[in-house]
C-alpha cells in the first residue's frame, strides 16, 4: 500500500464520519525503517513522522531537516527520563507523557530551554500492569498537575489499545477522557484501525508498516 493509498483512505473516512477534510494528521511510522524507505516518503511530499528511540532518531533527523522544510517530528515510543533533554530538543511533539517524574523533568527542562514541544498524555485505557501510561482514575489530577502547576502544553490524549481487545472501546473511553478534560488531541489509531479511530474523532493517526512495507528483521 502506498502514502497516496493511506491518505485517500484517511479523507474517506473524514468524508464518512463528518469531520473537515484535512483535520486528521498522518503520522509515518519510521522507526527501524530503511533510510531509503524513509526518503522516499519525504520526497513524495510528507512531512509528518513518528519515530520510538530518541537516538535512532538523533542519527538521521537533524540532518533531514537540512534538506526538507516543514517538518513535524513526533516521538512516540516510551521517554526515559535520562533522554528527554534530547528529546525536547528534537522532537516537535512527544506522544508518551506517561508519569510524574517525566513530567517534573519536562518542566525543569522547558525552562532551562525556554521551550517545549506539544504533549500528549499516554493513557492506560486498559490497565494493564505491564503497558506504560496514566491510568484513568488518575488522569484527571495529572492532567490539572501538568496544566496548573508545571505550566505543560498538554495539546491531548495518547492510547495503545490491549492486544485482542476491542479497540472501539477504548477509542470511545479515550474520546470522552479528553471531552471532559477540555483537550481536543486524540492520538489514536495505526496502520490496522486508523479508520475506526477517525470515527471516534482521532487527530493524529500512527501508520507504519502500510506505508514503508515491514521492518527489516
Amino acid at each position: 500500500m502506498s502514502l497516496s493509498d493511506i491518505k485517500s483512505r484517511i479523507a474517506d473516512a473524514e468524508a464518512k464520519y463528518s469531520k473537515p477534510l484535512n483535520s486528521t494528521s498522518l503520522i509515518a511510522v519510521s522507526k527501524l525503517q530503511p533510510n531509503h524507505r524513509v526518503l522516499k516518503v519525504l520526497d513524495a511530499g510528507h512531512r509528518e513522522f513518528g519515530e520510538n528511540y530518541v537516538q535512532e532518531a538523533a542519527s538521521k533527523w537533524p540532518t533531514w531537516r537540512e534538506t526538507y522544510s516543514q517538518l513535524k517530528l513526533h516521538m512516540l515510543g516510551p521517554l526515559q527520563t535520562n533522554k528527554a533533554r534530547q528529546a525536547m530538543e528534537l522532537f516537535d511533539c512527544i506522544h508518551s507523557l506517561d508519569r510524574p517524574k517525566l513530567a517534573k523533568t519536562m518542566a525543569r527542562l522547558a525552562q532551562e530551554l525556554g521551550k517545549c514541544p506539544e504533549l500528549f498524555i499516554q493513557v492506560n485505557t486498559g490497565a494493564e500492569g505491564q503497558k506504560a501510561g496514566i491510568f484513568v482514575k488518575d488522569l484527571e489530577g495529572f492532567i490539572v498537575d501538568c496544566r496548573r502547576t508545571k505550566d505543560l502544553p498538554i495539546a491531548g490524549l495518547m492510547a495503545i489499545p490491549p492486544v485482542n481487545e476491542e479497540v472501539s472501546l477504548h477509542f470511545a473511553l479515550l474520546k470522552k477522557l479528553a471531552d471532559n478534560n477540555g483537550l481536543t488531541g486524540l492520538s489514536m489509531g495505526m496502520s490496522d484501525d486508523f479508520e475506526k479511530a477517525i470515527s471516534f474523532g482521532a487527530t493524529h493517526v500512527r501508520v507504519g508498516s502500510a506505508i514503508f512495507g515491514s521492518r527489516p528483521k
